[in-house]
This record gives C-alpha cells, sequence and structure tokens, in this order.
C-alpha cells in the first residue's frame, strides 16, 4: 500500500466555495479508494467580518457534508495549522484525528460585528474541550493561543517542523486498517454520546469481526 500522505490546503480567508468542496470530496473519493494510509490537511487563515458575504445554505450544507466525510475515511488524518486559523481552516482542522500546530497558532472563530459563525465548528469545540471551556470563543468569539489550545485538548501538539508530525503519523499508520481505523473512530464518537447498554452489541459486533479476521490468517 501506498503510504505518502494525500495532501490538501485549505485557505481559511475564503468561505467554503464550490471549488472548496469539489476538492475536499476529491480528497475523499481518493482516500476511500485508497483505504488505508494517512491524509495530511494544512489549514492557516482566518475570515474578516465580511466572510460569509453571498454564502447560501445549501452550500453550507455541503461543505458540512463533505467535511463528515473527512472525519469518517477510512484512513488516519492529520491537520496542521499555522497562524491564525478559522472558518473553514478551522473546520478542517477539528475534523482531523490528529491535530498539531506550529507555536504561533491561534484560533479564531468567523465574527460579522454582531455574532460569531454558528457552523459546525463551535459543536466540535464543545465536543472537544466541554461546553464551560470553550463558552467565551463560541459566544464572543475570543481568540484562543496555540499553549491553551494544546490544555484544552484541541490541538495534541506544538511543532517547529509539521512534516515530523505527519512523519511520525505515517508511522503509527504503517500496518493498520483503515477501514478498521475508522470502526474504531466510530466507537469513540459513539462513547460520549451512548449508554453502556447501547454501546455493547456494537462493540461485541467489532470484537467478533476483530476474531473472524484472526481465525482466518490462523487458517491460511
Amino acid at each position: 500500500m501506498r503510504t505518502e500522505p494525500l495532501t490538501l490546503v485549505v485557505d481559511g480567508t475564503r468561505p467554503p466555495t464550490a471549488t472548496t468542496v469539489a476538492a475536499l470530496a476529491s480528497l475523499c473519493d481518493e482516500a476511500e479508494d485508497r483505504g488505508g494510509g494517512i491524509v495530511c490537511v494544512q489549514v492557516s487563515g482566518a475570515p474578516g467580518d465580511d466572510w460569509a458575504d453571498g454564502l447560501d445554505v445549501m452550500l453550507v450544507s455541503k461543505w458540512e457534508r463533505a467535511l463528515r466525510r473527512l472525519e469518517r475515511l477510512p484512513a488516519a488524518t492529520v491537520a496542521v495549522a499555522r497562524g491564525d486559523c478559522g472558518g473553514t481552516a478551522l473546520d478542517a482542522f477539528l475534523a482531523a484525528d490528529i491535530r498539531v500546530a506550529t507555536p504561533g497558532m491561534r484560533l479564531r472563530l468567523p465574527h460579522d460585528g454582531e455574532a460569531t459563525w454558528p457552523g459546525m465548528a463551535g459543536y466540535r469545540l464543545v465536543r472537544f474541550a466541554g461546553a464551560a471551556r470553550i463558552r467565551k470563543a463560541v459566544l464572543f468569539g475570543l481568540s484562543l493561543e496555540a499553549p491553551e489550545l494544546v490544555s484544552l485538548g484541541i490541538v495534541d501538539e506544538l511543532v517547529v517542523d509539521p512534516a515530523s508530525a505527519v512523519a511520525a503519523t505515517a508511522g503509527l499508520v504503517s500496518g493498520l486498517s483503515g477501514k478498521e481505523i475508522a470502526i474504531r473512530r466510530q466507537l469513540l464518537f459513539d462513547a460520549a454520546t451512548t449508554s453502556f447498554e447501547d454501546a455493547l452489541g456494537t462493540h461485541l459486533a467489532a470484537c467478533d469481526r476483530q476474531l473472524r479476521t484472526i481465525a482466518a490468517k490462523e487458517a491460511s
């Protein structure tokens, strides 16, 4: 299997466009066809107050659905953030499995002077850090600096050399099944909102799948 990462660059100064959605969808298509390896999303930039001018809800919906595909890929995903990070850059950053940033990175939710943008970035931030600790950023657009983002668990690591972090992710993924990574990721997602009783069947099904795979290897 090819191990070099599939890469997408996302400019957070620009709103989602049909071109942006198509580029992310194309990346997801290729990652799904590959069925493993890693996907690297390089993000930077934060929008100005007029960022949402000309946007419509249909385009926003297509962008959010493309991000959900990124979040569920049969591959490990790593996002590298530099400088100010907001808008589409923040969206893509939060959808990754591993999130690293350079020391000067700063999280900024889009703000039009009246309110912050009510997209799914706020939802993901609360899932990662909890409502209390992310409240001021979501309600008032307060910027968050890189060290605080690490303490909140939003950024996994600060790195001077992002390429080394991508290489380390490739090492973690080496030999792993992309489909199985996707299953484990979904189990993680579900654990936050599903009761033990409801989750048990899904986990047992995953265990059964793994045992069948082991038995098939031993029999071959």
